[in-house]
């Protein structure tokens, strides 16, 4: 009897997407966008499949699989590494130094001109747009070029990567540390400012405790980016480990290439793991 009414019912059946036009239509959309960007960028993977290609790729693989390991390499691999462990910490310190005043103008939290009616003074709102005007220079043009331009104005050398990390960074920490005060919560940097703190005071005693930790977490994670950033201005001259990389790329020595590219990965993982703890601490 069971087995009767089964059949008798017509089968269920799944209810239809009511999404699924709206995901059609986004992905025609992406498609449309998508493939004059890829003619316009000259992308062509099939160049990697040419003979020379090929017989290049396999060369530097054969070593690239075996990282060189010898004790003289290892020691210039370890001064450089030093050096540019050196370049991205100087640079990042200096890009501080530019940040931190940046971010007790621009952050309207720490205003105190506008407590009582809102509002802050038309002189406070101008040096404020200008300060935040800068900061987009300065993040606007990459490192890399501000690498270029400090090599050909001082020469080769780390000096160049140092102020080139310098200018860019403290654009990015700028922005990013007033979004993060903006972001917390207001009740102590308020109840200072209106007993008389002044900025400095509200930003120590009020945001900070607040916001230490994701200040934290993303001043480690810049200090990551300016390791791999020291190690591409490397390439145009600015010394460390990536003029070292450039070199051994250019003569297809893959093993070299190999155990920079190892330390690398070393750097990175000791950034995170330096980051995970800071931020434990301050939980």
């Amino acid at each position: 009897m069971t087995r009767l009414m089964m059949a008798a019912t017509p089968a269920t059946r799944a209810p239809a997407d009511p999404a699924l036009r709206a995901r059609l239509q986004a992905a025609i959309v992406f498609v449309l966008l998508l493939w004059p960007m890829l003619v316009y960028s000259e992308f062509k993977p099939w160049l990697l499949l040419d003979a020379q290609s090929l017989v290049a790729t396999r060369r530097f693989l054969a070593q690239f699989l075996h990282p060189a390991y010898d004790a003289e390499f290892l020691r210039m691999v370890l001064i450089n590494t030093w050096q540019t462990v050196a370049m991205a910490s100087a640079g990042l310190t200096l890009a501080l130094l530019g940040a931190i005043p940046a971010t007790l103008i621009v952050t309207e939290r720490l205003s105190i001109s506008r407590l009582g009616t809102g509002r802050t003074r038309a002189a406070a709102a101008l040096l404020r747009q200008a300060v935040r005007a800068l900061l987009v220079l300065l993040r606007s043009v990459p490192e890399l070029v501000w690498a270029l331009l400090f090599v050909r104005v001082i020469g080769l050398g780390p000096t160049a990567g140092v102020l080139a990390i310098a200018l860019t960074y403290s654009g990015m920490l700028g922005k990013v540390y007033a979004e993060i005060l903006e972001s917390s919560d207001a009740h102590a940097t308020d109840t200072l400012l209106a007993s008389g703190s002044g900025r400095l005071g509200a930003l120590l005693f009020g945001a900070l405790p607040e916001a230490a930790s994701e200040l934290v977490s993303y001043t480690v994670y810049r200090w990551e980016c300016a390791i791999r950033g020291s190690a591409v201005m490397g390439f145009v001259g600015a010394g460390g480990l990536g003029q070292r990389m450039d070199e051994s790329t250019r003569n297809m020595a893959g093993g070299e290439v190999a155990t920079m590219l190892i330390v690398f990965v070393l750097l990175v993982a000791l950034a995170d793991l330096v980051s995970k703890m800071l931020r434990r601490r301050l939980a």
